[in-house]
């Protein structure tokens, strides 16, 4: 029969990730590979394994991840934020920790989109007298 776990959605910009914990010996898979593979820039591993952290559950549980869309950034905290959320379903009590630090609550920054007759959202095109 199959292991108890726990499952947790998070979003960042345009990336999406499906979180999946479960009691374990601390695998940590992203997409087929390891964490530290998969987010090889510096910085990226700790934000992801932060809720963790504060948790204390760092090396007690086993987290596959499936992401997709976005960029690395997107994607690293829409797997911040699964993995808080997989590990309040796990333990309710976590939740406090998780909204202290920010784990919870979605960023809502995204690209804005582009006006006519401008370049981009805000850059206007150069000005000519002549």
């Amino acid at each position: 029969m199959a292991e108890q776990y726990y499952e947790g959605v998070g979003r960042r910009k345009e990336a999406s990730a499906r979180v999946r914990i479960m009691s374990g010996s601390g695998d940590f898979i992203v997409n087929g590979k390891k964490v530290d593979d998969f987010f090889p820039r510096f910085g990226d591993l700790d934000v992801v394994l932060s809720p963790l952290t504060d948790a204390g559950s760092k090396g007690s549980v086993d987290v596959t991840v499936m992401v997709k869309g976005g960029g690395t950034t997107g994607q690293v905290g829409a797997v911040r934020m699964g993995l808080a959320r997989a590990l309040v379903k796990m333990n309710p009590e976590l939740d406090r920790a998780m909204r202290h630090g920010g784990h919870l609550t979605r960023d809502p920054r995204v690209k804005e989109r582009k006006k006519p007759g401008l370049k981009r959202a805000r850059k206007a095109p150069t000005y000519t007298k002549r």
